[in-house]
């Protein structure tokens, strides 16, 4: 874990202009810098960057934040990832935590493992270019394929020569040692002890993590003389490459597949390559298996959207839709593309520019729901039974979406193509999903009571009157702008002193900004509703007896992703008082007005929250389980008369003082 200290320095060190800069070309407009946005296509500028700020955004797009979310969006890399990129950049020493000597020793077997996979990539590529048998087997291989020179030297295309041992002896003379050679895959160990090594005679396809590191190798073998060789070695599992959970080609596609919002998925290495090739870059393989849940939350990281691209092999397409369907349950949206008999994805891109094969996918592509149920009708025809599965299929399928519009869409499609009565597919479909809400609602035989947890700083305690607002979906309620706002006090001005109060000798305590809203809220029982900004403001209350806090560097920086994008979206934001405020002959700055601004915020807040609050208590006096209810009906009743009473002193405070957003 990187400590404070040395997050605060990358963030001290890597200027928003100089980082952005480096992959974005930016003209300076006023105090600030435009740019075209690296995160989609447009011709018109809308990318602005910050200086004083340290912030970008695309008034676009959307997207943007600091220097730290820039280089995670545009390199795709996790928040400590992007961290040490940039401590790289500019020559900081990452100090973390001391780990553990377990921890220490698993870390070390690691990074051993990484060190000898980058030596034998390198090793590979300097046989396939400059020893006689990489030139001539090697090279001749990729050249037959139609690959560039550039393209080779992309992907890190390498060649082992045809001997036991060649790889293992050099290895062992540079001094990498042999439980690491063993472990990572690269050799193996005979019965009589000696090492062999596994991808001999073969052409070597590194397979790449996330970020960059070779975590495992593909080899093909060119020799046809012994039929007993696989065709494909792939390095095993270990304690660095779990297969299920990489995707051949996603570190070169990342960026491509969030500029493209589209992610193409083949079978081969040689899919992957050739693509490139032509132009589609947004392109992975699953290395010749079935889809995993970890493959697939891999693609869902950089979009929503898959198009599977098959050749004409009708027992491979059947085999590997089985796995479609996890596809759908992750709520992706799938097309498929059948290509030209005779061609796969690697033939086919090496007669074509991207331009023609963006425009075959464009004219070809179908619903995989659809491709499914033409691809399965072909055997079904006129057999009742093998109908019958067909249309249980497509309901399991359906069942699984996860979003209750597209599984609508998806039933009317199905019940037309089918030619059934949609209320058959309607009630099936029904009959699916009440399965599926029973058995993961089931309770485990051996289930244990969830341990209590605490109670977090702004969740009211059971004893107190719990509101009828729901939590989620408040977004278009009347209170939520004024919980919004006063979650950007607590990002732009959380840290600054607002008032002071006497303690009980009489001495002046200081008062920040975030202490005074959640004294204040505390005192009338009242809590934010939003789980995000429950979740910040109960951080902020935690973060800010600690020296050095300071809210907007804080929150802008943190780990997780939402919070780090929505405190920048707060911190850049701005919004202006009601005229009656604007009258005033000298204009104040936010800061300068904090203590005006933040006790109005809490009032407005108040009095829109009782405000919905008594909409659902009038809604909830409808409801027959209250009214023939006595005691709830009275309790009810009780507090909605207490409601309206707090509410006219509140409206007394209001007047026509509201903070309105721009």
């Amino acid at each position: 874990m990187i400590d404070q200290a040395t997050v605060d320095r990358i963030i001290d060190a890597a200027q928003i202009v100089d980082v952005v800069s480096e992959f974005v070309t930016l003209r300076k407009r006023g105090v600030n810098y435009v740019g075209l946005c690296p995160f989609h296509n447009e011709k018109t500028a809308s990318f602005s960057v910050s200086p004083a700020k340290g912030l970008c955004k695309c008034f676009s797009c959307g997207k943007g934040g600091n220097s730290i979310h820039f280089i995670m969006e545009h390199e795709q890399l996790s928040y400590y990832e992007a961290l040490k990129y940039l401590a790289k950049k500019y020559n900081i020493e990452i100090k973390e935590r001391e780990l553990t000597n377990e921890e220490k020793q698993v870390q070390s077997i690691r990074e051993s493992m990484f060190v000898v996979n980058q030596y034998a990539r390198d090793y590979f590529q300097e046989i396939l270019k400059n020893h006689i048998d990489g030139r001539s087997i090697g090279m001749a291989y990729f050249r037959q394929r139609g690959f560039r020179d550039d393209i080779i030297d992309k992907f890190q295309l390498g060649f082992s020569i045809d001997e036991r041992d060649a790889f293992a002896q050099e290895a062992l003379k540079k001094g990498y040692k042999k439980e690491f050679l063993i472990k990572t895959g690269l050799c193996y160990e005979t019965e009589d002890n000696k090492l062999r090594d596994r991808f001999r005679g073969r052409v070597i396809f590194p397979v790449h993590t996330l970020s960059g590191k070779v975590v495992a190798f593909g080899g093909r073998i060119l020799s046809t003389e012994n039929k007993k060789l696989a065709k494909y070695v792939n390095s095993p599992e270990s304690e660095i490459y779990h297969k299920s959970n990489e995707l051949y080609g996603i570190y070169f596609a990342k960026q491509s597949i969030v500029k493209q919002d589209r992610c193409f998925l083949v079978e081969g290495y040689t899919d992957v390559i050739s693509m490139h090739q032509s132009g589609v870059e947004n392109v992975v393989s699953s290395s010749g298996t079935s889809l995993t849940p970890g493959q697939i939350r891999l693609i869902h990281r950089f979009t929503n959207n898959i198009t599977v691209l098959y050749d004409g092999d009708m027992a491979g397409i059947k085999a590997s839709i089985r796995g479609i369907d996890m596809l759908l349950e992750e709520g992706m949206n799938i097309k498929v593309v059948l290509l030209p008999d005779g061609d796969d994805p690697d033939s086919f891109a090496r007669k074509h520019n991207a331009t023609d094969f963006q425009a075959y996918i464009a004219a070809h592509e179908v619903d995989f729901i659809r491709f499914k149920i033409n691809l399965l009708m072909e055997d079904a025809q006129k057999d009742p039974i093998k109908q019958a599965a067909l249309i249980s299929d497509i309901v399991k399928s359906i069942s699984i979406v996860p979003e209750s519009i597209m599984r609508d869409v998806y039933t009317r499609e199905s019940a037309r193509q089918l030619k059934v009565e949609e209320k058959l597919l309607v009630r099936e479909v029904a009959k699916m999903l009440a399965s599926q809400h029973d058995k993961a609602n089931r309770p485990a035989a051996d289930a244990n009571p969830a341990p209590e947890t605490e109670q977090p700083p702004m969740t009211p305690s059971p004893d107190a009157y719990q509101s009828l607002i729901p939590q989620e979906g408040t977004e278009n309620q009347e209170f939520y702008k004024f919980e919004r706002l006063i979650l950007q006090m607590v990002i732009r001005y959380g840290e600054r002193i607002i008032c002071s109060i006497p303690d009980e000798e009489g001495n002046e305590v200081p008062i920040s900004v975030i202490q005074y809203i959640a004294d204040d809220l505390r005192a009338d029982e009242i809590s934010l509703h939003h789980p995000l900004h429950i979740k910040i403001f109960n951080e902020a209350v935690n973060q800010i007896q600690k020296e050095g806090f300071i809210a907007e560097r804080y929150f802008t920086s943190y780990p997780d992703p939402e919070i780090a994008k929505f405190s920048t979206e707060l911190a850049s934001e701005r919004y202006q008082l009601s005229n009656i405020h604007s009258k005033t002959q000298k204009i104040l700055s936010e800061e300068e007005r904090l203590l005006e601004i933040v006790p109005m915020l809490l009032i407005n807040y108040k009095g829109a929250i009782i405000r919905t609050e008594i909409k659902y208590i009038s809604s909830a006096l409808q409801d027959p389980a209250v009214y023939n209810d006595v005691e709830k009906c009275q309790n009810t009743l009780k507090r909605y008369k207490e409601l309206h009473e707090i509410l006219r002193v509140i409206e007394k405070q209001e007047g026509d003082r509201v903070i309105l957003l721009l």
